[in-house]
Formats: C-alpha cells, sequence, structure tokens
C-alpha cells in the first residue's frame, strides 16, 4: 500500500485521453495536459487512494465451525492513513485478535490508558471502546456469533466485559504456541488453518448451541432489536427470567442489551446510507419511543450524539460489516 506508482498513474492518464479521443468534440492535435491539471489529478488519485487504504477483507469459517464463528477478517493499514483515535461501538460479538503489525493503545474513560497485547479476545462491550494505532495496522480477527466463544473457555463470559483478554490467560501453553503460530504464518489462509485446528481441539464431540439462545438471538436479528423483552419472551416461548440467566451465562449480555446493541447497529447503517435524514426521522424508522430516547441510547454505546459521531467513526464502526 502507499502512494500509487508512477506507471500505474501513466496508464490511467493515457486511458483518459484515449476516451477524450474516441469523441469527436476532441482533435487529436489539440489535447494537451498542462501541469496544472496533471498537477490535480495526482492529488486526487492520491487522495483516493487514502480513503481506500483501509483495506478490510472478510472469509467464511469451515461450515463445522459455521454455528460458533461469524467470520474471520483482516485489516491492513499505513498509520498516516488511519483514523488517529477509533471509537469501537458495541455489535454483540466477541473477537479474537491478533496484531501481526503494531499495537494499539486503549483509552477507557476515566481510567489510564495503556496497551493492548498482541494477541487477545476481547468480551462483550457495553460502551464505546476507543483505541489508538501505535504504528501500521496488520490486524486477524476472529469474529464468533453472540453466543459462539461459550464452548472455548472455561471462565465465565460475563468475567471477560469490556476487557481484552491475553491468549495466554485464556489457554494457558497452548495460547501462546497459538499465537506464534498465527503470527508467523504466512498468509490468512494460513492463520485460519492454525485458528481452525485449535478450535475443534477444544471442542468436544457433545458440544451443542442452546437453541433456546439461538432462536432468540435469530429473532432479536430479525426484529432488528425493536421487540420488546415481553415481546421476546412470548415469540421464543420462553419465560423472561429463563432468557435472562441463560443470555448472562452464554452471551454475556441480557435480552435488553443484545436489542439495544442491534437496534443501534441497524440505525448506524441507515445513518450511513440515508445521510439526509433527520434525528427525528431516523430515530422513528427505528422505533425509538422518541428522539431522547435515541440520542441516550446512540451515547450509551459511542459515547458522541450522532452529529458528533458521523464521519470517521461511523465508517470505521461499520467496515466489517458490510456481508455479515
Amino acid at each position: 500500500m502507499g502512494k500509487p506508482s508512477f506507471n500505474i498513474k501513466t496508464k490511467k492518464i493515457s486511458l483518459i485521453k484515449r476516451s477524450l479521443l474516441l469523441s469527436h468534440k476532441y482533435d487529436v492535435h489539440r489535447i494537451r495536459f498542462n501541469k496544472l491539471l496533471f498537477l490535480i489529478y495526482l492529488k486526487k488519485l492520491h487522495h483516493l487512494e487514502i480513503k481506500s487504504s483501509v483495506n478490510p477483507k472478510i472469509f467464511e469459517p469451515n461450515k463445522d465451525l459455521a454455528g460458533f464463528v461469524k467470520c474471520y477478517w483482516t485489516l491492513e493499514s499505513l498509520k498516516e492513513k488511519t483514523p488517529k483515535r477509533n471509537t469501537i461501538v458495541p455489535d454483540g460479538t466477541m473477537k479474537m485478535i491478533f496484531h501481526y503489525g503494531d499495537l494499539y493503545w486503549h483509552h477507557p474513560k476515566n481510567e489510564k490508558s495503556f496497551l493492548q497485547p498482541r494477541c487477545f479476545l476481547i468480551g462483550q462491550l457495553t460502551r464505546p471502546y476507543i483505541v489508538e494505532p501505535v504504528g501500521d495496522t496488520k490486524t486477524f480477527i476472529v469474529r464468533f456469533h453472540p453466543n459462539g466463544f461459550l464452548p472455548f473457555t472455561s471462565i465465565p463470559i460475563k468475567e471477560m466485559e469490556n476487557r481484552p483478554i491475553p491468549l495466554e490467560d485464556l489457554f494457558g501453553k497452548e495460547g501462546k504456541e497459538l499465537e506464534q503460530k498465527v503470527l508467523n504464518a504466512k498468509d490468512t489462509a494460513e492463520r485460519i488453518q492454525y485458528i481452525e485446528f485449535f478450535m475443534f481441539k477444544l471442542l468436544k464431540n457433545n458440544t451443542v448451541i442452546d437453541r433456546i439462545v439461538k432462536s432468540a438471538i435469530e429473532t432479536i436479528s430479525i426484529h432488528k432489536g425493536q421487540l420488546s423483552i415481553n415481546e421476546l419472551s412470548k415469540q421464543t416461548n420462553q419465560h423472561r427470567r429463563l432468557l435472562t440467566r441463560k443470555f448472562s451465562s452464554s452471551i454475556g449480555l441480557s435480552p435488553k442489551q443484545l436489542s439495544k446493541i442491534v437496534r443501534l447497529q441497524t440505525t448506524l447503517k441507515t445513518l450511513s446510507s440515508n445521510k439526509e435524514l433527520s434525528l427525528t426521522d431516523l430515530a422513528h424508522s427505528n422505533e425509538y419511543f422518541d428522539q431522547a430516547h435515541f440520542i441516550k441510547d446512540f451515547k450509551e454505546f459511542t459515547g458522541l450524539t450522532p452529529k458528533e459521531f458521523y464521519g470517521e467513526n461511523l465508517k470505521m464502526s461499520l467496515i466489517f460489516d458490510a456481508k455479515n
């Protein structure tokens, strides 16, 4: 990555010239690219390269792990082309993160900033999580379904909330060995191979997914987080106390928390695709009681108002959600 090479620029300019030559409005002997236009063109081309330099790629898991793992993704970006501070917005999923590039600072609210581990699991987020790159970003991530990490841990899910936990703390010596394999892998395919072999070893033959929790998650997703907990209880035919207990142990969130997060993520997508919506229309289209309730929930998970959040924060919060 970086600035486009001269050959690429020259080729693009030649294509532009050729398109002009095909038009009867121009005479081949009169076409000239003066220095000013050429510099403007290079500046625009470089700007496009900067905007596209945050380069996420998404990969699907093995079908036998698809009930646990939502996807894998990679992100590579030069420091100068990455937002200085990124707001990670809760999305209801836990993630295993491997930095094979430079590390990231975490800036907790009202606490001392600290450098994150090179390889770690991030627990369920219930508030905005602010990070800052130390240098160039090269990151490989395993994104689990909301209830997908449960079979792989002996630590209660709820205890991981808003925390980066080193893999060695989670898996001991085997976690440290996994780190070294993933960090030294030659490419993404090899990283996925190491991760999947590791997860298959941890899974027991009789590992099953709680159908009650799975059904409730799907219902919340289908209704975009807009159902009340009483309505969710009726649709899943489960008592709300049972749902709350099961969610806490398998997801680390309550049904209400997950619903609010899913609804906010839906709202962010709406905000991204329709920039002309007023806050009132945005709140109404996502079934918030009123604008005040909408702004309250928005600030709870992003730390900012909708107007403050718009821009790089919005783009980075949705960068991996295009297909998932």
